[in-house]
């Protein structure tokens, strides 16, 4: 290891010790590699400029946050939690089970786990918790569980940021994440229903027929935005980037002159929300970009392509070796940094084994969605604790055959590629 990768690691370990933001980490441990390595330090703002105003799929980002933001601050998880109650209410364990439709209707508009949590998953648990059938434990962890459906079906921000990063299309990449969401989310209803059946959960009362009519057309509007956005990207209406700016103003005009949900002081403290969380995300985004110019500098990627050829690993060897370190790496790291540091070194050795860049791509991401509801890091987890004050540990006893449904349903991706892959073939992107 050169003085350059050593001073680099350096940093960056003793600024995570130092519980800096990973963002300010980042950009310090680049610093100082190019001090080490007597390297102009203009690099800096070239490489964070480059990085951040030559891609134009990045604008999707802050876009979604502000669509989500405005979602949350309406009355638009309410609207379509009430529209869930006609469809699975009646089942055992009623409200466990719309929360799960909740947040795969939600999914389709957001892209982000958390604003599924902060959203409609705080909604049903405060259902829940009216209920003595549901303890809080069972009550957090069903919303932590379903909230991780927000990425992997489409839209998603973590997709787009891994097309950033290894240049596949958006598009295969949300293509790729609607059988898996699906089956995630089947999966856990079946969870729900082996958990109710075993208490003996009482079936919910189902909503009166009278009151259908006006509950479905409540929904309808909110339910409108899945279909306008998947269909105008299909369609070649519109990219998936300028697909974002139809959320935020979808979301927008829904919120304010329609429900009439948010005046301006309202409307004012969601930008300036949505505002923080991009500012977030971008200051990650610099980050990596500093970092990545660093180890490619170094060869590291190269490196990592090399060793793996010279294992003579196959593809499923590979991948299952990618998913141990990225559940390793989950307990312990955020998404963006998993996706933006660790993805890029991996890439070469992924392509050297004709590995398919959207199966990859939507492997990473559910990892990094196990990655959210299990300890330490489990960010989902801390969320849903700040909302609801409902303690880490009775989530996890509660919580755990969600993560067994979830470990399985990513072998089984692993060993058939097919599962990510078959809805983007059939549309027409072919191979990656």
């Amino acid at each position: 290891m050169t003085v350059g990768m050593l001073v680099l690691v350096g940093v960056l370990v003793a600024a995570l010790l130092l519980r800096m933001p990973i963002g300010f980490g980042m950009l310090a441990a680049g610093v100082a590699y190019l001090l080490a390595t007597h390297q102009d330090l203009g690099l800096v703002a070239e490489q964070v400029c480059n990085g951040l105003y030559n891609s134009y799929v990045l604008l999707a980002v802050p876009l979604f946050v502000f669509a989500a933001n405005l979602m949350n601050a309406g009355t638009v998880s309410e609207r379509i939690f009430d529209f869930c109650r006609i469809l699975v209410g009646p089942m055992r364990g009623g409200l466990a089970q719309v929360d799960i439709l909740v947040s795969v209707i939600f999914s389709g508009m957001s892209g982000s786990a958390i604003a599924d949590a902060a959203g409609p998953g705080l909604v049903t648990i405060r259902q829940m918790l009216k209920k003595p059938e549901y303890s809080r434990g069972f009550a957090g962890a069903v919303v932590v569980a379903s909230a991780t459906l927000g990425p992997i079906i489409p839209p998603s921000i973590p997709m787009v940021i891994y097309a950033l990063v290894s240049g596949t299309s958006v598009g295969a990449l949300f293509l790729g994440g609607v059988v898996p969401g699906f089956l995630m989310a089947g999966l856990m209803m079946l969870v729900v229903h082996w958990i109710a059946v075993r208490r003996n959960m009482p079936r919910e009362a189902p909503v009166p027929r009278s009151e259908w009519a006006g509950l479905a057309f409540r929904g309808a509007l909110p339910l409108s935005m899945p279909l306008v956005l998947l269909g105008g990207i299909y369609s070649g209406a519109f990219t998936p980037t300028e697909a974002a700016a139809v959320a935020a103003l979808h979301a927008l005009i829904l919120s304010t002159l329609v429900f009439r949900a948010l005046d301006w002081r309202g409307f004012w403290a969601v930008v300036l929300e949505s505002a923080r969380g991009s500012a977030v995300i971008t200051l990650i985004l610099a980050g990596s970009f500093m970092l990545n110019y660093a180890l490619t500098a170094e060869g590291v990627p190269q490196a990592m392509a090399q060793w793996v050829s010279g294992m003579q690993l196959s593809q499923i060897q590979f991948l299952l070796l990618v998913n141990l370190l990225f559940l390793v790496l989950g307990c312990f790291l955020d998404v963006s940094v998993l996706l933006l540091v660790f993805v890029p070194m991996l890439l070469p050795a992924a392509t050297l084994l004709g590995v398919d860049l959207v199966h990859f791509g939507v492997l990473v991401v559910l990892n990094m969605m196990i990655g959210l509801i299990h300890p330490p890091f489990g960010m989902l987890l801390f969320v849903t604790k700040a909302l609801t004050g409902i303690p880490i540990g009775e989530m996890m006893r509660e919580g755990w055959p969600f993560l067994v449904m979830l470990l399985a349903l990513l072998l089984a991706m692993t060993f058939f590629p097919q599962i990510v892959l078959w809805l983007p073939q059939t549309m027409g992107y072919g191979a990656h």
